[in-house]
Formats: C-alpha cells, structure tokens, sequence
C-alpha cells in the first residue's frame, strides 16, 4: 500500500509544484503589464521606434552585458547574482534593466540625452519642418498676394528673397496689376545718364520721395551710351536713342560717335531689361511724348494723313490750310468728337479712316490699357536737326512715322501731351500741336510768348490737363538804385481756350543749370537742376503742388548724389517719375 502511495504523493506533489510555477509565472507577467502601463508616454514612443533609452547594450572585452538581472531561485543561485534594490515580491522574470524608477540605468549622466538627439535627429527635423510648414497651410495664395501688395518697393525686393513662392507670386502679370491699381504706390524719381570719370557709368539713381532714400540700380545695359531720352508708361520706363563713341568707348566722346535708333524698356519692379521695335530713323534727344488712345486707335491713319499732307520743304512761307485757324484747335478740344463741316474738309479720307477703325476694333484688345509713344525732332546721324516723327504703338508694337512738323518751325527744344494733343515749343519760340487721334499738326498762335533768356530753352509739362511753361528771363531791379537785375524762373500757364499766357508761379532756386529737366506726376512737378560750382557739382530736387492755389515750391533732396559725377552730368541726364 506505501509502495502504490508513493507515487500518487509524487504526483500529486508534481502538480502542485507546476501550480505554484504556473502562479508565480502570472503574478509576475501581471506585475510586469501593471508597470508598463504606468510608463511615461515619452518613452512609449520610443519604445515604440525600436530604442530604449534605458538599455544599452554595452560590451566589454569579454563580451556580454555589464549589467546584472534579478533571477528566482529556480534558475540558480541568487548568491552568485546581483541583485537589484527591487522586493522579493513574486519573484520570477525581470527584465535586464528594469523600466521603472527603481532599476538600474545602463547610461552614465548624459549619455541618455546625447544618445537620444543622435538618434531621433531626423526625426526632430522632420517635425519641426512639418510644424513650421503648418505656418503657410492655411494662407491662401490671394490672402498672399494682398498681403504682399501692400509692401513699399524696397520691402518688397527683400520679400523676393524669402522663397521661390514669393518670387513667383510677386512677379505675375496679376500681382503687378494689382500693385498697378492699388493705393499702395509711392512717386519714385529715376535719374539716368550719370557720368563718372569722363564715362558713362550706366547707373541709375532713383528716389523714393516717400521715404527721401536714394538707391543705385546698376544698369550695364547702358554702359557707353549717352544723350538718349527717357519716358515713362505705368510702371517702365523707355530708353529712346541715344550716342556711343566709336573711338573710346564709353566715354562721352562726340568727336566719333554713332547714333542709335534701338529702344529698351526697364522694369523697376522686377529689375529686367528688354528690347523693344526700333525706330525709323537715328535719333539723339528727340522730343517725347506718351499718351492713352483708345482701343481703335489705329498708325495707319497716321501714315495716310501723312501721305496727303506732307509740306513740301521746298514751299517758303507756305502755310497749309491745316496751320490757317489757330483757334480751331480750342474748339476741338470743346468739341473733341463733334463732327463739323470745316473740319470734313480737313479730312478728306473720312470712309476710309471709319473703316480702319471699324476693322482694328475687333482686333485690338480692350481689356487692356493702349499707349503710344511720340518721338520728333533730335539729332540724326550727322548731328543734324531732324523735323521728321515717329510713333509706337503699344499694341502693335511697331513704330510708324507721322507727318513732319510744319514749315519754318525750327529745332524742337521740349514737348509734352496735354489732352490728346502732343505740344511741342521750338528754339525760335513757335507752339503747335499734333493731334494724336486724327494724326495732324496745328500751328499755335498765343499771345505774346513769356520773355525768356535765350540761352535757357523752356519747358512744357502737362498736369492734370493743364499746360505749363518753365522759362528763364531777366528780372529789372525795379528802378531802384544799387539793385542788380537777376534771372529767375517762372511757371507760365497757358488757356486753352483763350491762348492767353499768366504767369502761375516762380521757382525760388537760382537758375543755373541750363539744362534742368521737369516732368509732371498728376497734380505734381518734380524738377532736378545740376551745376559745377567752385570745382564741385550740386543738385537740387525739388516739386510743386499744382493743385494749391499758391502753387509753392519746396525742396525734397539737396547735394546727395551728385558728389560723385562729372560736370557732363549736367547735360546728359533725364529724368521719369513712376509711381511704384
């Protein structure tokens, strides 16, 4: 009976000894789910990319882990183990090195925090690009574009060199409409043929009036090139003709030069250059003028005029019936599309001149904004005085010549267009006027012309539909005693309905640059007088409010960059104004 006992007890004992493994098994994988549970979330994910911060398989010589683990008595003796600070409760597994707080740490101070940039670098860059990237998501690219519209030029050239996008976004033909047609524009002035050490420089200077700073906008384009005019269409400007020296080039040399007929425009928004159509003829300095047509303006009309009623130069003192009613051109401008009987005379091609423009009514495109460039005058290839013309078109993109100024009219020294019509002034003090639309010159007969000092040619600018004359002329000293006479200069408003000159306003610098160039910005004049005196040379910008009764002058910048020219400045440059 024992002997058959026996190995029921020894069974039996088996399988409480395989109970009590099976319950130490569970306490300890409960124990172990219970601790993982209470981690913090930052290691989780850690764990969860596959590195421990808090195990680190470090080798010896000899190989294995330096650090020790907790077994049960199962495995062996714990004498022979280190142990850890943790109870003896439910002893069973544990882990190498423990994830709570009481076990040990296989990294040194410090070497947790390197090891974790070293190897969650990428990681960290991804996500910080990601949240910096989350800046832009939900900016739209027209709340960009008002945003950006909005900034002054020289902020704006800095916002281009933020990103491609921005550069993108501020150079669309959509932004630079916008920006056109915004209120968010400055008058800047640009200042070309600057001469340095006897060469052209091929610099520009332009003036942010707002802010009064000057900027230097290099312009190789133009290095060796002189004597050339200048106009200004919404935001570019054209640069007309012009001379370079054949012998040494780039100096302002006109012993051996050549005169060219290309033209370029400059964009001061986006810092490009391009060529544009040549003219007919050579010119250097020729008179220019810029006006709006309508979008069934057409040069062909131009040319036809021209055909029918071209001066022969060979008539002296001839006056065509064009020239014989002055005042015809006061009534057109009452009465600008009126058609009159006198006038259908005028205009003997009447149907074919409807018919052209019936035709390029459907070709030209309205929706945008058509200009044309005037160019009379100047000299040609020889140096000599030229009475021919020129206009471009924007749309077409040609130059088509116009018919030539009248009989004995003389060398043209400024011009400009006032409501349709280009006027132009001659060395000889004779007005006339081209009508643009019909494609005719006027003579002009006023009241006496404003005296003048002949050495100081005047000149024409338009504001606002008003026509205005700069000249210089001799002030007496009043007949009193001791008192010099002094020249000054005036600004002379012509009616256009009366022909009669008053007097608007008097400049109050002295005027001693000969050459000083005036152009007009709505109801504003800007004007720019250098001079060399006692071995330097000085400049003066100043402006003039039309719209105020009293029509005062100020001035907006003295002697800032003209330190650096030569004296050939002077007579050089041009100026355009844009508002940008």
């Amino acid at each position: 009976m024992y002997s058959e006992g026996l190995p029921g007890e020894e069974s039996l004992r088996q399988d409480f000894e395989a109970l009590s493994v099976s319950k130490r098994l569970m306490r300890s994988v409960s124990q172990k789910l219970r601790k993982k549970n209470q981690r913090p979330g930052g290691e989780e994910e850690d764990d969860a990319r596959g590195i421990s911060l808090r195990c680190l398989t470090l080798y010896g010589r000899g190989g294995g882990c330096k650090v020790g683990a907790d077994t049960g008595d199962d495995f062996g003796d714990p004498s022979n183990r280190r142990r850890s600070s943790a109870s003896d409760e439910g002893k069973g597994y544990r882990p190498i090195c423990g994830t709570e707080e009481s076990g040990m740490d296989c990294f040194s101070y410090g070497v947790r925090e390197r090891f974790w940039k070293k190897h969650n670098r990428k990681d960290f860059e991804l996500e910080e690009s990601i949240r910096n990237s989350r800046m832009h998501i939900f900016l739209p690219d027209d709340i960009l574009e008002m945003c950006l519209v909005r900034l002054p030029l020289t902020t704006l050239m800095t916002a281009r060199l933020v990103c491609k996008k921005w550069r993108h976004l501020t150079t669309t033909p959509r932004f630079l409409q916008m920006r056109r047609e915004g209120s968010h524009q400055n008058p800047w002035l640009f200042i070309f043929g600057a001469v340095k050490d006897g060469y052209c420089s091929g610099e520009i200077y332009a003036l942010d009036v707002s802010l009064n700073q000057w900027h230097v906008i290099g312009a190789d384009i133009l290095k060796g090139r002189f004597m050339f005019s200048v106009a200004s269409i919404q935001d570019d400007i054209y640069i007309v003709g012009g001379c370079s020296s054949l012998n040494n080039f780039g100096r302002v040399d006109r012993s051996s030069f050549k005169t060219h007929k290309g033209v370029m425009l400059f964009s001061p928004l986006t810092k490009s250059w391009r060529k544009v159509s040549p003219m007919k003829y050579a010119r250097s300095m020729p008179i220019l003028g810029v006006s709006e047509v309508t979008s069934d303006f057409s040069t062909s009309q131009s040319y036809q005029n021209r055909q029918d009623r071209r001066i022969p130069r060979s008539r002296l003192g001839g006056v065509s019936d064009v020239y014989e009613d002055p005042h015809r051109l006061s009534l057109r401008r009452q009465c600008r599309y009126a058609v009159d009987e006198n006038e259908s005379s005028l205009l003997p091609n009447r149907k074919s001149y409807k018919f052209i423009k019936q035709k390029s009514d459907h070709s030209s495109m309205k929706s945008h904004r058509r200009f044309v460039i005037i160019a009379v005058g100047g000299l040609g290839s020889w140096d000599e005085p030229l009475d021919s013309g020129e206009i471009y078109d924007s749309v077409s993109k040609k130059w088509t010549e116009i018919q030539g100024l009248p009989v004995d009219f003389g060398i043209v020294c400024s011009g400009v267009v006032c409501n349709g019509m280009f006027y132009v002034y001659s060395e000889s003090d004779k007005l006339a006027g081209y009508d643009i639309e019909r494609g005719f010159w006027i003579g002009i007969q006023t009241s006496p012309f404003p005296p003048r000092v002949h050495e100081y040619y005047p000149k024409l600018v338009s504001c606002n539909g008003r026509l205005f004359m700069l000249s210089v002329f001799w002030c007496e000293g009043d007949g009193q005693i001791g008192r010099r006479n002094k020249a000054v200069r005036k600004v002379w408003e012509l009616d256009l309905m009366y022909l009669n000159w008053t007097e608007a306003s008097v400049h109050p610098d002295a005027p001693m640059d000969w050459n000083a160039a005036f152009v007009a910005d709505g109801n504003m004049i800007f004007g720019i007088e250098m001079f060399k005196i006692f071995g330097q040379v000085l400049d003066f910008f100043t402006v003039c409010d039309v719209s105020d009764m009293e029509m005062k002058w100020s001035h907006i910048s003295r002697n800032r960059v003209t330190h650096e020219l030569d004296a050939s400045s002077c007579s050089t440059k041009s100026m355009a104004v844009l508002h940008l």
